[in-house]
Order: C-alpha cells, then sequence, then structure tokens
C-alpha cells in the first residue's frame, strides 16, 4: 500500500536539508557574481590580459557549479513531488521503484552538496600537490608506495579529477620509493588534505618466501597549488637552479637535452624536481609552483604547531602515530575476550573506501 505522507515527510526533511545547503552556499550572491562576472568577461581589456581572463573563466565555473547543483536538487524534489501526487490519481503503484530511485538520488546529490559547502578554507577550492614516500621496509614500503598512488589516482578518475605526474623514483625490486603529482579539479585540495599524515599496511608480504605477516608505512602529503601568494616569497638568492636529463622511456629529446629541472631552496633545505614535460621552461613553471607550495604547507604547518604549543598538545611522529591502517589478514585469529572482536573484522578495502573517510574528517572539521 502506498504511503504518501511518509513520502512527503521525507520531501521536507531533504528540502529543509536544501535550504540550510543553499544558505551555507549563498546561492542568491553567486547568481547575481556570475553575472557581474560575464559582464567583466565582456570588456576589451580582459580579453588582452590572459591571465586575468582565466582566473575569471575559473570563478564563473566553480560557482555555476554550485548553482547547478543546487538547482538539479531541487528539481528532483520537485520531480519526486510531482510522482507522488501521480501515483495518488492514478493508483499506479509501478512508480513507487522509480519514486524510490529519485529520492535516494536526490539524498546523495544534497549530501555531496552539504561536504562542499563544508569547504570554505581559504585554499580548499585549489588544485592539490601529492607527495607520497615510502618509509623503511625496502621493496615491501615502495610496494605500499605504489599501492596508495594508484588508490589517489582511481578517487581522481571517479570524482572527475585529473592527475598529473610530475616526478617519481622507482623502486630497486619493485613499487615506488616516491612519487609527486598534482590532481586538478574543483575543491581537489580541501578533499585530500584529510589523507595528510603516515598509512599502515599490514598483510602477508608477496615478496616474502616465508609467507610471513608485514607491516609497512608510507608518509602522504598535500599541498595546495598556489599561483601567486603574498604569504610565500622566494628570493633569487635562496635557491639554486639545477637542469639534467630527464630519465624515462624517453623520446624525441627527452633524453638528449638537458629539460627536467631541480630547485635547492637553502633556507629550508627543500629539493623539487620536476621532469614531466618536453620543455625545460615548462618543467621549470611547474617546479616553482611545487616549491611554492611547498613553503606555503610549511608555514601553515609552523602555524598549526605554535597552536598546538598554546595548548600544550605534542604528538611523536612514531608507532601509533598513523592516521589510518590496511590490515589485510587471510586468517582470522580467536576473539579478544576484553573486546570481543576478532582480528578478521579488522580489514580495509583500498579502492572506493577512501571517500568515507574524507566525508567523515569533513563532518567533523
Amino acid at each position: 500500500m502506498f504511503k504518501a505522507d511518509d513520502y512527503r515527510l521525507k520531501i521536507k526533511s531533504l528540502e529543509e536539508t536544501l535550504g540550510e545547503v543553499k544558505y551555507a552556499l549563498d546561492i542568491d550572491r553567486r547568481v547575481a557574481e556570475v553575472a557581474k562576472l560575464k559582464e567583466e568577461q565582456q570588456q576589451p581589456e580582459v580579453w588582452q590580459d590572459l591571465e586575468r581572463s582565466a582566473k575569471i573563466a575559473r570563478e564563473i565555473a566553480s560557482n555555476e557549479s554550485k548553482i547547478s547543483a543546487y538547482e538539479a536538487s531541487k528539481k528532483e524534489l520537485d520531480d519526486a513531488s510531482e510522482i507522488i501526487d501521480l501515483i495518488e490519481e492514478t493508483e499506479e503503484e509501478d512508480l513507487i521503484p522509480e519514486l524510490d530511485k529519485l529520492l535516494d538520488k536526490a539524498g546523495k546529490d544534497i549530501d555531496a552538496a552539504r561536504i562542499r559547502a563544508l569547504l570554505r578554507g581559504k585554499y580548499d577550492s585549489s588544485n592539490a600537490l601529492m607527495s607520497l614516500h615510502a618509509g623503511a621496509g625496502g621493496t615491501e614500503a615502495c610496494d605500499w608506495c605504489q599501492m596508495l598512488y594508484r588508490m589517489y589516482c582511481r578517487y581522481a578518475e571517479t570524482n572527475g579529477f585529473k592527475v598529473t605526474e610530475i616526478d617519481r623514483l622507482a623502486g630497486d625490486g619493485a613499487g615506488l620509493k616516491s612519487v609527486d603529482f598534482k590532481v586538478e579539479g574543483e575543491n581537489a585540495y580541501g578533499y585530500l588534505k584529510a589523507e595528510i599524515g603516515v598509512h599502515r599496511l599490514v598483510r602477508i608480504s608477496p615478496f616474502d618466501a616465508n609467507k610471513r605477516r608485514q607491516t609497512s608505512f608510507a608518509s602522504v602529503e598535500v599541498m595546495p597549488e598556489v599561483e601567486d601568494d603574498d604569504e610565500v616569497v622566494i628570493r633569487d638568492e635562496d635557491i639554486r637552479i639545477d637542469v639534467y636529463r630527464s630519465s624515462g622511456a624517453g623520446g624525441q629529446k627527452v633524453n638528449k637535452t638537458e629539460t627536467a629541472i631541480r630547485i635547492t631552496h637553502f633556507p629550508t633545505g627543500i629539493v623539487v624536481t620536476c621532469q614531466n614535460e618536453r620543455s625545460q621552461l615548462q618543467n621549470k613553471e611547474m617546479a616553482f609552483k611545487y616549491l611554492r607550495s611547498k613553503l606555503l604547507e610549511r608555514q601553515i604547518e609552523q602555524r598549526m604547531a605554535e597552536e598546538a604549543a598554546l595548548k600544550g598538545e605534542a604528538k611523536k611522529i612514531e608507532w601509533g602515530s598513523q592516521i589510518r591502517s590496511y590490515v589485510f589478514c587471510p586468517y582470522t585469529l580467536a576473539k579478544d575476550h576484553r573486546t570481543g572482536y576478532e582480528m578478521g573484522d579488522i580489514q580495509a578495502v583500498m579502492d572506493g573506501e577512501i571517500q568515507g573517510f574524507i566525508t567523515a574528517y569533513l563532518k567533523q572539521s
């Protein structure tokens, strides 16, 4: 039996949540801002300034994306209300599965919009520059580093982000010792900043002939990509730029000319490299972006450390400080009498679980 009142109560609840999203995203202001930006975009002086034109286009696209997401959710709720009225008039209960599907989609879209509304940080809307580094453990740790890289690439693909590899250092036997890459997309840094920290893997090692249980660590760094920020000043006398030949599969001119760039920042000791582009100028530009982002991230970490010191909180970087553990055990131990849990219950599926962690992080922040 079709219970229209139950569906209407559900729609009312979703409409209230959508109203909160509209207020948080300030949709009315964004509509006015888009109209103003489009008018500015038509000015001849803007056409002649490529950087300014690109910036305006990005702002328009970002605002229109939020507006269209809100309007799409609103339309889904309106369509659901019309289907309820239609079922009541015609008594065609065959439409109930379509109604359930529409409400389920509307709920997911509104929840996604709520998450986007939480991303209000200064750099949350920026692209993300990520670095993965294998910890102690030799080949096992390098393989774990490559597994993490694959996980983030799949997450980016699922969410419509673009991944560009900047630099990589292959492991001696397998995997990667380190890899630097850029994730491009709206709110990429806002979503991925929750991944900063040490990630731990526990599994039966495929590289161990005795099939023993091994623990591996890899660190994840996430930095916002900043084009030009007043907080970051890079002086010529503080850096050294080295050029060298790119490594890799090769190609026309890639390994025959010095296209790769290495920049050393003396005050901090930070070294960045870029060799993925065919042009030395493009590699140099990307390397400076990466250096600027690393310096900005260091400033953010210093501010956070100062705040933590004032609060009297301190945590050493050692065993137990990892932000997440992935435990793969092909066996089940006896139940722990204190907790009632079995070791086999503590398992994590890498592909697809990252979104849940990011959503939980954002809701708590």
